[in-house]
């Protein structure tokens, strides 16, 4: 049984509820609930979760939210102590870091940038702390405000709450490094910035389950297409929307969406405007994502075998590619193994964005379900050990 299946158990037996009355209130059928709950079915959409939590009377995060408990401790999860009291100290204006040159924090940023978007996030976890409390300190003595404001935003949106999503940590200090990023693009007041931080804004409130506000703060986000960034933005917050319409089952506006964002990726081309890689090859992977979300694992898999794997900017899509294309050829007949050999590149490039992904123990656990006796069997419990589903 999977951590999350067997937390699902637990929280229905402790409300008291049968599996016909919770499968009847979520839209799905008891068999399938009590798949879920074995684990023979993976949990993998955001969209079934929250129904699930609705039927349950309990915060999606109560069913997700379960120990990621890895053998030995992941050398980036040393730094997350500190990144957590550094977020916090920055919360309460009280951080005591040392007032900076902006060039220094602009090129303290783009190496920590660099290095999120490389996979390297030990080293992420060990610069953060640093950072935040010199972007922020600098901040409060008034040097070179719309720079430091600028460099907060991109730093708390594309380093801070992308670091904690990738190592597994809470939602809570996620949206907490999205609120500050928030709080210093209202400040800043550019068009630009306020699109960056409507992007964190955004995926905090999907991660817990809040389509309809996510849907908000999209639709009232502009950065506009006068120039190649502003492009690129405005395809990442069109790719969101798409995730989100995916999740609230509208096809329509999900595939509308889609389309446009690859018009955009079309006219831009493939870029990195504030660490953000969007490009066709970078749409491509969301196609597979949002197919994910809405269930249809057989599109995903199509979309996944046409991708050039080689054209994708950095390693973060390149094990995005890979754990999708997984996920998807997971719940394929006679696919199965071929998924498990896809998890393995994932997994070879980024541990963490495997073994940590909110879906994944979920998957494994299925996968695990169906195993057999051989080489790629073999594989497969090696990889789910790793991610602390095996002891």
């Amino acid at each position: 049984m999977s951590d999350i299946g067997r937390r699902l158990r637990q929280i229905r037996n402790a409300r008291g509820k049968s599996l016909a009355v919770v499968a009847g209130l979520a839209g799905i059928s008891p068999s399938y609930l009590s798949r879920l709950e074995s684990g023979h079915r993976a949990l993998d959409r955001r969209s079934l979760i929250v129904a699930l939590a609705r039927a349950l009377d309990v915060a999606p995060t109560e069913i997700t939210n379960v120990a990621l408990a890895a053998p030995g401790e992941a050398e980036e999860d040393r730094a997350l102590g500190a990144v957590r009291l550094a977020l916090f100290a920055a919360a309460m204006h009280a951080s005591r870091g040392r007032v900076c040159a902006v060039e220094e924090l602009s090129a303290r940023a783009g190496d920590l940038l660099d290095r999120q978007r490389s996979c390297d996030y030990a080293t992420v976890g060990a610069l953060l702390p640093g950072l935040i409390g010199d972007l922020h300190t600098t901040l409060a003595a008034g040097r070179a405000e719309p720079e430091v404001l600028r460099l907060l935003v991109i730093t708390h949106v594309q380093g801070t709450q992308a670091w904690l999503g990738d190592i597994g940590a809470s939602q809570d200090l996620g949206w907490q490094a999205a609120t500050l990023a928030a709080d210093a693009a209202q400040s800043l007041d550019d068009p630009l910035y306020l699109a960056v931080s409507g992007f964190g804004t955004a995926f905090g409130l999907i991660g817990a389950g809040g389509f309809d506000l996510a849907r908000r703060v999209l639709v009232e986000t502009d950065p506009g297409t006068a120039g190649n960034t502003e492009l690129q933005l405005a395809g990442m917050l069109t790719l969101t929307r798409s995730l989100v319409a995916a999740a609230d089952g509208e096809h329509a506006e999900r595939t509308a969406a889609l389309n446009h964002a690859g018009d955009l990726a079309r006219f831009a081309g493939e870029g990195n405007a504030l660490w953000f890689g969007f490009g066709p090859s970078n749409v491509a992977v969301w196609r597979m994502s949002v197919a994910l979300e809405a269930g249809e694992h057989g599109e995903a898999a199509r979309i996944g075998a046409t991708v050039d794997h080689n054209a994708l900017p950095s390693p973060t899509r390149r094990s995005a590619y890979w754990r999708e294309y997984g996920r998807a050829l997971a719940r394929m007949p006679n696919r199965r193994d071929e998924a498990v050999l896809m998890l393995r590149r994932a997994e070879r490039i980024s541990p963490a964005r495997v073994h940590r992904h909110p879906f994944m123990h979920s998957v494994l656990a299925e996968l695990l379900a169906r195993a057999r006796d051989d080489a790629i069997g073999r594989e497969l419990r090696g990889l789910a050990y790793r991610a602390g589903l095996l002891s």
